[in-house]
């Protein structure tokens, strides 16, 4: 059964979320975290990216849809001029495990762009985000990594990184409104 995604009520979703050890990394109940968090992704249509305490879990750990790489994705909010730098592919790219990410550079280049979260339904509003960044973080196999992005990208990174720190979108968003699915 799929979990439940949890909402903007929910205390788990305030809290700073706790480092993973890497010892636990490979164990099975950091395994079970990473698939529950794949599946709860999944299950939404619109979902680009899932942090581990929208589904309960007070670990700094987020996952994003291998689907944001694909040019035939495009979310409805955005226009194709913001989503510039996905790679046209037609092959399934697998969801990116992030745990323990620390965002090491941000570009001071910043722009307003729309925002909405699985766990703030179904309000969407525009977050001033940086347009570049850099993440270090580890895999579900352990191995540190750093992965730089534009665009989408980038702004998924900080948007997961808020969650771990306690921040919805919502906190630091302007022109909030409810656009409830058609």
């Amino acid at each position: 059964m799929t979990k439940k995604i949890l909402q903007k009520e929910n205390k788990v979703l305030r809290e700073i979320a706790k480092e993973v050890p890497l010892g636990d990394v490979k164990k099975t109940k950091i395994q079970k975290v990473l698939n529950e968090m794949r599946e709860a992704l999944k299950s939404q249509s619109d979902g680009v990216a899932i942090a581990a305490p929208q589904i309960g879990y007070s670990l700094r750990i987020f996952v994003v849809s291998g689907k944001i790489f694909n040019k035939d994705f495009l979310h409805p909010n955005y226009t194709p001029a913001e989503t510039e730098n996905i790679e046209e592919t037609k092959e399934i790219i697998k969801d990116l495990i992030f745990i323990n990410p620390k965002i090491s550079k941000l570009s001071r280049d910043k722009d307003w762009m729309p925002e909405g979260c699985l766990s703030v339904r179904w309000l969407y509003g525009k977050t001033f985000r940086s347009k570049k960044t850099t993440v270090t973080a580890y895999d579900e196999n352990g191995t540190k990594f750093t992965r730089g992005a534009s665009g989408l990208l980038a702004q998924i990174f900080q948007h997961e990184t808020d969650h771990l720190n306690g921040t919805l979108f919502i906190d630091h968003a302007k022109d909030i409104k409810e656009e409830l699915p058609k």
